[in-house]
């Protein structure tokens, strides 16, 4: 059974432990590990998960405060009250193409409108054109900033999501 939903401890545990793994030779996943885990617990940060029979195969997460540290004060990406970034959405190679990452954004959307976001931003590296499509088809439209990030160009969008009444 596949589902999407906001993650739970032994989630983040799981995503992070195995993002370890999987990068064993970059210290810096251990760091975010840290980060996201301490940001999900303080309420900066909300994790998304997509599962199957129980197994986390995706994972999106909403930063809601702009001293997150992938946010780094830069308040046009999260405001901290209206307006809150889309970072580290990712799903395992055997199930992209699927659907499962635009359930996932339906479920992060609903959470941001039901806690007050009006606005969504999210990254994308400029060479990523099929990253790129996948998010002005969702209504990222709006280019909101561009910087280099370890000799990438990262290009950020914006959408307007209605809050609920």
């Amino acid at each position: 059974m596949i589902c999407c939903r906001k993650a739970n401890l032994e989630d983040l545990e799981s995503l992070w432990d195995r993002h370890i793994r999987e990068n064993p030779d970059d210290p810096r996943y251990i760091r975010w590990k840290e980060q996201f885990i301490r940001d999900n617990r303080t309420g900066d940060a909300a994790t998304f998960v997509i599962t199957v029979d129980g197994t986390c195969v995706g994972e999106g997460t909403l930063l809601l405060n702009p001293g997150c540290r992938a946010i780094r004060g830069r308040t046009c990406l999260c405001d901290g009250k209206t307006v809150a970034n889309i970072n580290a959405l990712r799903i395992q190679k055997a199930y992209e193409g699927q659907g499962h990452i635009s359930a996932l954004m339906q479920a992060m959307t609903q959470y941001a409108k039901e806690i007050g976001i009006q606005t969504l931003t999210i990254g994308v590296e400029a060479a990523e054109a099929r990253n790129l499509s996948i998010y002005l088809h969702w209504g990222f439209d709006r280019l909101v900033m561009h910087e280099i990030e370890d000799d990438t160009l990262i290009l950020y969008y914006a959408k307007t999501i209605t809050t609920q009444k």
